[in-house]
């Protein structure tokens, strides 16, 4: 080591930011059964009481005690010399009060430890009432923020973690802290320690008992409801950092299809979030029973193709379904505009629009408890045609049937789609892209995702869209058709004659028009895609570039 003086020398600091009453004095005893490291316990707990003029019922013994000049503080006591390679700094994350030297932070080896505020704010409140900055989750947000700046970003550990699986979460932290694990760590003995701050006595009667990470009761605490506006307050700091946690224990995180949707923004209510903030209320109609209407819209070259013919069904939809405060159509086209110019999304971008019934004002089924109005949904992706649409896709029949307009009307586009999602399964379980679905007469009606159509001798066929959605891409299709001088024929179709076909393709605006090469093991056709299909791909393409409702502001500088 450098700079030795004596028989000490220059040692390396961990610094460990947490707010009160998150297990951070267990996790400091912890540290303390390294042979390795020494021990500091919230060192600048004097500077802060003696910069903020905070009242502690131990206060005076705390200024006599300790040293209170944040400068000799940091360059003389966490940052001077020692007798170990480590050493080890609880603070409390408030008490980083203004006005202290940059090297606290600049220097040195950072971590954040946090806890959920269900279980600090009732633990604090045995001792002195709670408040949001006494809980220093804002503080600790913003030291997670300067550590970023800074070039530094720090592991963040949740209290939880500790307990569930202490030797994991402490390996892993040891791994991010590029330090070795020592077993010692996971024991040590109760009582009272040599560390302990002088205001040990009124917060340590808990930790003092401990000699391990215990796991955490199995029921907790009630909520005094005295904190709930402070909960409120604060949850939002905690799952912010909580998103930073590495878990030790649980699946990795999957791979997006479409990596650059990890970052973006959706319209929820009545404002525009990011992705892991983007939620509705567990009391929405659309968590209580899929109560809820939708429309899937294609973004290309600075417009939004078809959002007129969307949203006519939107509104038929949600007047089927009774919908009550329903946004106006200008509304709607607002929240769809803000939300892709605020991610920038002009091309090559799908939007899944919903729009719920709303929040109950209790659980039930009776929309009379609907009283908030209805709720908007706009969800932009980067989204490239779901389907092969150069090669083909292959289909299998499900034995789930679609539903009957006996049972819920297809042409009301709801987000009720178990039936469909029974069929998907089929299809997944048999290595398809997707599952054609039969009426009840055992006719074909659509995929569980799309529409269908199939060429024989030259005609075009589509079956009647009395069980499945008269999709606003299948009836743009049907207009190409007809367009293009070819026999267009709408009638019920028998699986067999899909089977024969010359030709077949399925429609829908995630997938567009998507060429089927084989369905039930049968090549259709040749197994190739066909002339027609070709065609009417080229001259959809042609027009998904010409027509559209522009964006306002693409283009524009």
């Amino acid at each position: 080591m450098e700079s030795e003086k004596g028989s000490q020398a220059e040692v390396e600091v961990i610094h460990a930011w947490s707010g009160p009453r998150s297990l951070s004095t267990v996790l400091m005893y912890s540290f303390s059964q390294r042979d390795d490291i020494d021990v500091l316990d919230e060192p600048l707990y004097a500077t802060f009481l003696q910069v903020t003029h905070a009242e502690r019922p131990y206060r005076e013994d705390v200024l006599s005690k300790m040293e209170s000049d944040g400068n000799k503080v940091v360059k003389e006591i966490i940052y001077g010399p020692g007798n170990k390679r480590f050493r080890y700094c609880k603070h409390i994350a408030k008490q980083r009060v203004p006005g202290l030297p940059i090297d606290l932070m600049k220097k040195g080896k950072h971590f954040i430890l946090i806890r959920n505020p269900l279980d600090i704010l009732p633990s604090f409140n045995k001792v002195v009432p709670p408040s949001f900055i006494e809980s220093s989750l804002g503080e600790l947000v913003s030291i997670y923020s300067e550590l970023c700046r800074l070039g530094k970003t720090p592991p963040v550990i949740d209290a939880a973690d500790l307990q569930e699986n202490p030797e994991a979460t402490l390996r892993c932290l040891c791994e991010d802290l590029q330090i070795p694990f020592q077993t010692s760590m996971l024991k040590w003995e109760a009582g009272p320690k040599p560390i302990d701050g002088v205001w040990a006595p009124w917060w340590y009667a808990s930790a003092h008992k401990s000699t391990c990470f215990a796991p955490a009761r199995k029921y907790p605490v009630e909520f005094p409801l005295s904190l709930y506006d402070l909960l409120e307050q604060s949850l939002p700091f905690y799952n912010l950092l909580k998103r930073q946690v590495k878990r030790v224990s649980s699946l990795p995180p999957p791979d997006l299809p479409v990596p650059a949707n990890e970052k973006l923004l959706a319209w929820v209510g009545d404002e525009i979030l990011p992705r892991e903030s983007a939620k509705v209320s567990v009391f929405d109609s659309i968590v209580q029973g899929g109560d809820s209407v939708w429309e899937g819209l294609r973004v290309y070259d600075g417009k939004v193709f078809k959002l007129e013919e969307h949203l006519d069904r939107l509104f038929d939809s949600a007047k089927a379904l009774a919908f009550q405060n329903v946004p106006t159509r200008e509304e709607i086209k607002d929240a769809i505009f803000k939300t892709l110019i605020r991610n920038g999304m002009f091309d090559n971008a799908h939007i899944r629009l919903s729009l719920t019934r709303g929040k109950k004002v209790t659980s039930g089924m009776s929309p009379a408890f609907n009283l908030y109005g209805c709720t908007l949904i706009v969800l932009p992706e980067w989204k490239p045609p779901v389907y092969d649409n150069t090669k083909g896709i292959t289909l299998v029949t499900a034995t789930t049937r679609r539903n009957s307009p006996n049972n819920l009307d297809s042409k009301i586009h709801h987000n009720n789609l178990l039936n469909n999602i029974l069929a998907k399964i089929e299809g997944n379980n048999a290595s398809a892209d997707d599952a054609i679905m039969l009426d009840k007469d055992g006719y074909v009606s659509e995929t569980n995702a799309t529409n269908i159509f199939l060429v024989k001798k030259g005609r075009v066929l589509t079956p009647h869209a009395d069980y499945c959605l008269p999709g606003i891409t299948r009836g743009t299709v049907m207009d190409l058709v007809v367009e293009e001088k070819l026999v267009l024929e709408e009638r019920r179709i028998s699986l067999s004659e899909f089977h024969t076909a010359d030709e077949v393709w399925t429609t829908g605006t995630m997938g567009e028009i998507s060429p089927v090469v084989k369905i039930d093991g049968r090549l259709i056709g040749d197994g190739q895609v066909g002339s027609i299909t070709r065609r009417l791909q080229s001259v959809y393409k042609n027009l998904t570039e010409a027509a559209g409702v522009p964006i306002p502001t693409y283009g524009k500088a």
